[in-house]
């Protein structure tokens, strides 16, 4: 793994919180994204060598409004820049990591992304991200 490329936040309200990072950070979101098969809108915050995204459920039975309703606002995971998800998925298999979903998917900010189970990472869940070529 390259670094952490960013910390996603679960919110329940986007408007709210977008007003509150802004004013923390100091800075406006640089981008805005729905990503549809997820059901969740995301807004990404530069804050200087790692982003936060902020995570706001679209739909009812998201992923993201699931994790809130069970354990409310917060951060939701930590993201790795990867350089080779494949050959990452397949290393971290090896080492008996639990893995959310097997094949890469596509994710927001341009990445293919894959999620390692809390249950094997000490309750943290952790995304892998690659730039998409």
């Amino acid at each position: 793994m390259k670094h952490v490329e960013h910390i996603g936040i679960a919110v329940k309200d986007l408007g709210s919180s977008i007003a509150m990072y802004t004013k923390l950070l100091g800075a406006e979101p640089y981008k805005k994204e729905e990503v549809i098969s997820e059901g969740v809108m995301t807004v990404f915050f530069d804050a200087g060598n790692t982003k936060i995204e902020l995570l706001g459920a679209t739909r009812e039975d998201s992923p993201i409004a699931k994790f809130i309703e069970k354990r409310g606002e917060g951060i939701h995971h930590i993201a790795f820049a990867v350089d080779n998800i494949r050959e990452k998925i397949q290393e971290k298999t090896a080492q008996d990591f639990a893995l959310i979903n097997s094949e890469p998917k596509d994710g927001a900010d341009n990445k293919l992304i894959v999620f390692l189970h809390p249950k094997s990472t000490g309750n943290v869940l952790v995304e892998m991200c690659e730039e998409k070529g």
